[in-house]
Formats: C-alpha cells, sequence, structure tokens
C-alpha cells in the first residue's frame, strides 16, 4: 500500500514503541485521548514526545476558544520540534472560522498546520487558500465520524483529495477517526495520502489475509470455550 500510517493514541509507551516500527510514519493525539491517558500537564508531555521522536512528524493540537490564544499555542507548540505539525481545529466552539488563526500560523510565520475536525468539503474549500502553499500541511477529515452518521465517507474523501491537488500540492489528506481494519484499504484505493489508526486497530493487523474458513472456526471455539469457562447450562 502506498498509504502513510499515523498512529493515534497518547501513551507515551505505545509512542516510544511504535517509533521502532517500520509501519508508522507518524503520530496524531489530540486533549480527548491526552484526558484519556491519565495526562495531567500537557506542555510536559508535548515535550517528552517531541524529545523522543525527532524524525517522523507529530501533530499536537491548540485547544483554546480564543483565537489570538490559539496562535500563541500554536507557535509554543510548533517551537518544540520541525517535525512538529500544529493541530488546528476548523472552528471554535462558536462555530465561528478558524480561517484567520490558520492563515496567520501558515503564512505568517511558516507554521505546519493540520486542521482537524473537519467533515465537509465546503469547510475545505473555505480554508484551503488560508494556507501556505510553500509549506508541508494536512487537512484531517474524520470519515469515521462521517460514516456514524450513516453516510459513506468514501466519496467526500475522493472529493476532498480532487480538491486538493488542485489547490496545494503541499497538502496532505488525512483519514481521520477510522472504526476498521478495512478502512486502511478504502483509504489507499483512493490515494489518500494518509491515515491515523489507534492501537485498537493496528493490533488487528496480523488478520490481514486471514483464511475466512479457519477465522470461523476460530469464533466457533471462542464461543464454546467461553460459555463452558462461565458454566453456563440450558
Amino acid at each position: 500500500m502506498n498509504i502513510k500510517i499515523f498512529a493515534d493514541g497518547a501513551k507515551l509507551e505505545d509512542f516510544i514503541e511504535l517509533n521502532k516500527s517500520n509501519i508508522v510514519q507518524g503520530f496524531t493525539t489530540n486533549p480527548t485521548l491526552m484526558k484519556e491517558a491519565g495526562i495531567t500537564n500537557y506542555l510536559d508531555f508535548a515535550r517528552i514526545v517531541t524529545a523522543l521522536i525527532k524524525d517522523k512528524p507529530i501533530s499536537l493540537e491548540v485547544f483554546s476558544d480564543n483565537f489570538d490564544e490559539m496562535i500563541k499555542q500554536g507557535l509554543l507548540l510548533s517551537e518544540l520540534g520541525d517535525n512538529v505539525y500544529v493541530k488546528i481545529p476548523i472552528t471554535n466552539t462558536l462555530g465561528e472560522s478558524t480561517k484567520d488563526v490558520i492563515y496567520t500560523l501558515s503564512r505568517g510565520y511558516d507554521v505546519k498546520v493540520n486542521i482537524t475536525a473537519i467533515m465537509t468539503t465546503d469547510q475545505i474549500n473555505n480554508v484551503i487558500s488560508y494556507l501556505n502553499p510553500d509549506i508541508s500541511s494536512y487537512i484531517s477529515v474524520f470519515a469515521g465520524r462521517i460514516a456514524n452518521t450513516g453516510i459513506d465517507p468514501v466519496p467526500i474523501m475522493q472529493r476532498a483529495l480532487q480538491i486538493l491537488t488542485m489547490n496545494n500540492q503541499n497538502c496532505e489528506l488525512i483519514w481521520a477517526s477510522p472504526r476498521e481494519l478495512l478502512n486502511i484499504f478504502q483509504a489507499d484505493q483512493i490515494g489518500c495520502h494518509i491515515i491515523t489508526i489507534t492501537n485498537t486497530i493496528l493490533s488487528n493487523m496480523y488478520l490481514i489475509g486471514k483464511d475466512l474458513d479457519e477465522y470461523s472456526l476460530e469464533t466457533v471455539k471462542m464461543f464454546y470455550n467461553d460459555a463452558k469457562s462461565a458454566g453456563y447450562v440450558i
């Protein structure tokens, strides 16, 4: 496959282990994942991660709702390493576009940015011109969350790729929040540049190419053994 796999998480031990892997070519995280991982000091964690990983891209997210503060946070995070991409949500919590923040960081300070929480091509069209075309950047479309609404994300991702191709050759599309291993193949098939993968999905990569008859038998044995060990009777 041509697609690049980025590990998505916030556990330091996972970052250290996956950094040794040839499969993982980058890392992403966000405040929610960090909270779930029990991280109490955001900046300390960011400093540790960027000190350990210097040759693969790392996306770290701003979390202020104020645009001026977003810029300050973005500049601080970008200073942690040349491989840092500053994640900027497509809007603040009031639904106000962050395009001026994107413009200031990307074009004003040459900060590599990762525009996140995108779910429509209109959102991409609204911000693509604010990115600096001369430096690397990412657009993260939450395909998994789109799928959660019952909408097929593939046509949206295909259109997103067209927008990037026509407007910014240095901007790569990220298939974000995948739900299953199949999404890697779907993303690769349409030519998506990057997909973010959690440890749960990564742990299933051994199943690629597995014989389905064998997999069926293993499933039957699992049900049988679990019922037996639980002492169930009918």
